[in-house]
């Protein structure tokens, strides 16, 4: 099997690195917080490093789930970046929600340097990483997509190949959008019931048999209800993804007024204290009635 090394173990990439190790395969892992690192290591086997460089050194395919932009830079081509420790023809597998202009920039790099990169970001949120379901999108060349896809398929229930360098980010983008105006309308589907005293346990069993039906009914819907909000994808991570998403409508001429609105909808959550709260806290911006 592929050497294979992991690169931040955060919500998302701790279990994605998990499910690897549970596949057999031989791992060494990084994470800034080396304390994260070691305590993966005595939980799964293999081995802690220090540097993206020292996990990087001798692995097929290394796989990375970072913050935003300056994160993936540093880690790939800062001070012991993994770059300057893979070998030739290392395939290097970028999960962090980015930039299209940073997924084209390490291509590029890493082309350069006889290295192959694709980006990936992924979809699923921490569930999605812990049940090994998540959909993952990639940009790249197609036949290092075709090796990398082998170990992505250890997490991913879907691992599809968009394009060249940067449609992976692209792609992410398209369901971050998605996202950001189901989750206010349903967030104000979900007040406007309250405030109308109906039995919201049997709207959502009755609306999610029906064309309203989506995934975040399924899996948000009791809660926002609920007002629980202490799990799932926090409000600052889709801060940042829609900054990304506004950045590139305004390069590619795109209008996106509700994603702008709800952009700053979040931002208000984010300054009331809310930002490690899961997105679905829009609702609490609205005015209802508390059962």
């Amino acid at each position: 099997m592929a050497k294979v090394a992991f690169l931040g173990l955060g919500v998302m990439g701790y279990p994605m690195a998990g499910h690897l190790a549970s596949a057999g395969y031989d791992i060494s892992v990084y994470n800034r917080t080396t304390s994260k690192a070691e305590a993966w290591v005595s939980q799964h086997g293999g081995h802690a490093c220090k540097t993206p460089a020292e996990a990087a050194a001798g692995a097929n395919i290394i796989c990375a789930c970072v913050g935003e932009d300056k994160d993936i830079e540093a880690i790939t081509t800062g001070v012991d970046g993994a770059f300057s420790a893979m070998s030739a023809g290392a395939i290097f597998i970028d999960h962090t929600t980015a930039s299209a202009d940073v997924a084209r920039r390490l291509y590029a790099e890493a082309d350069a340097r006889g290295l192959q990169f694709i980006d990936a970001p992924v979809s699923g949120g921490q569930a999605g990483a812990e049940n090994g379901k998540l959909t993952i999108m990639c940009g790249g060349d197609k036949a290092a997509f075709d090796v990398g896809k082998t170990v992505m398929s250890a997490y991913g229930a879907r691992v599809t190949h968009m394009g060249p360098a940067g449609t992976g980010q692209l792609t992410k983008m398209v369901n971050q959008i998605c996202i950001a105006g189901l989750l206010q309308g349903l967030s104000e589907a979900m007040a406007f019931g309250m405030n109308a005293e109906l039995d919201m346990d049997k709207v959502l069993g009755v609306i999610s048999g029906g064309a309203a039906q989506s995934w975040q009914m399924e899996n948000r819907g009791a809660t926002m209800v609920r007002d629980s909000f202490d799990f799932g994808f926090a409000v600052d991570w889709m801060r940042k993804d829609l900054r990304i998403v506004m950045e590139e409508a305004t390069r590619n001429g795109s209008e996106l007024p509700v994603s702008a609105l709800v952009a700053q909808f979040y931002t208000a959550l984010s300054n009331q204290g809310g930002g490690q709260m899961d997105t679905s806290s829009l609702i609490r911006l609205l005015n209802r009635k508390q059962n």
